[in-house]
């Protein structure tokens, strides 16, 4: 299950063999105050779009709701039911009952906070799939999944209950998200989408005796490393989990892209009894190369305490850098034009191109042709150039130049 916060990620992750996308519109979802977000006239084109690829399509509602949001829930939960899309993910009372009323499917978020078979029993009564804790221990998952197996817990459908899983991505320092730094120090809830991380930040620690000043040297005490599950991610499967999700609506398309297509390879893997150490190294690396935090296993393997990232943003081995948009495709030779609004592009630089349509595609230029001057070694900036791609891209999508970040 892969985020989609734009229409270059919802293609990112079916290019990289997603089975379903969630994401959000407007208001009422955990990442509202990203920049990348639907809005309600994007559904049926969304839904359109994800039944073509036969892939489910699941839509975020999981902030808390007040009396004042009760009109727009539902009017966006109907919506939802109007427009095909498969289900909603809540974890307000308010939304899983009207959900419920509507016949619409519903997930249980992480937010409910999950962590026990009496729980799912109760939620059992309005939905198939629930999010579990994400403190939850590889031991404790089991013995849930196990739980519903014997005592024979089905949802609506008459389906046994399906449980889901974080398997990568950003973790937050409070329990399964549940967090009100943001709302102290700012008035921005966190439960209503809208924070502004204030654990993602350096400190300073005061002495209020004698005013000494401790500056915490070298750790983001508060920022967590990202979630990884990669190189233990049969054990997790052993568990019984059924569906894993990977957290990043607010993430470019490259990093969907490449995230999902690492875990489709792993599981195929697991499935295959291929999977090895010298796969995971492999995709490690990859994972290595987009936005993340450094990485760790969360409370997956019994650790008692968070692990802290040592920097403020990406730890990436690599970056993209902007260069500028396509203006032709040449269908019968598979040449791509570009204009150059930033910066130079040469012989053996690594690119990507990302469109609404397109996805993003990643490839190696190899033979460079620059306005009407025929090959050239590069293009500046105000040049057309042109090169070949392996698949079609559409004018205005975005082109931009892979290089090694700074240690």
């Amino acid at each position: 299950m892969a985020p989609a916060g734009s229409f270059e990620a919802m293609q990112a992750a079916i290019d990289g063999g997603a089975d379903s996308v969630y994401f959000g519109v407007e208001q009422l979802n955990m990442r509202a105050r990203a920049t990348m977000n639907f809005v309600l006239e994007d559904l049926e084109t969304i839904a359109s779009i994800c039944k073509q690829n036969n892939i489910r399509s699941y839509l975020t509602l999981n902030t808390i709701i007040y009396d004042h949001d009760i009109s727009l829930m539902k009017y966006i939960v109907d919506e939802v039911k109007r427009t095909g899309i498969n289900a909603i993910i809540a974890a307000d009372q308010a939304v899983i009952n009207y959900a419920f009323t509507k016949k619409v499917e519903v997930h249980i978020s992480t937010q409910a906070n999950i962590t026990n078979a009496e729980t799912i029993q109760f939620y059992a009564h309005f939905a198939d799939v629930m999010v579990l804790s994400r403190e939850l221990s590889l031991k404790q998952i089991k013995q849930i999944c196990t739980t519903i197996k014997k005592d024979k817990i089905v949802g609506p459908s008459g389906k046994l209950i399906q449980i889901e899983v974080f398997a990568h991505g950003a973790l937050c320092m409070a329990v399964s998200g549940k967090c009100y730094l943001s709302l102290h120090t700012q008035n921005s809830s966190a439960n209503r989408g809208v924070c502004v991380q204030n654990c993602r930040r350096n400190y300073k620690v005061i002495d209020l005796e004698d005013g000494h000043e401790l500056e915490i040297d070298n750790e983001y005490i508060m920022s967590a490393k990202d979630l990884c599950t990669i190189n233990f991610l049969d054990q997790l499967i052993n568990t019984g989990v059924k569906v894993l999700k990977i957290e990043g609506r607010g993430k470019a398309a490259d990093y969907v892209k490449t995230v999902t297509a690492c875990y489709r390879e792993a599981i195929d893997s697991i499935n295959t009894k291929s999977y090895t150490p010298e796969k995971v190294e492999i995709w490690m690396n990859r994972l290595e190369r987009v936005y993340n935090r450094g990485f760790w296993g969360g409370y997956y393997l019994g650790q008692e305490m968070g692990e802290w990232t040592n920097a403020a943003g990406s730890k990436a081995v690599t970056k993209k850098i902007y260069l500028g948009k396509a203006s032709n495709y040449f269908g019968k030779t598979g040449i791509a034009e570009f204009f150059i609004e930033a910066y130079s592009l040469k012989v053996g630089d690594s690119v990507m191109v990302i469109g609404p349509t397109t996805g993003v595609l990643e490839t190696l230029v190899d033979c460079l042709h620059v306005n009407e001057e025929g090959e050239k070694e590069m293009a500046q900036k105000g040049d057309y150039c042109s090169f070949k791609t392996e698949k079609q891209v559409r004018n205005s999508d975005k082109l931009y130049k892979i290089v090694e970040s700074a240690s």
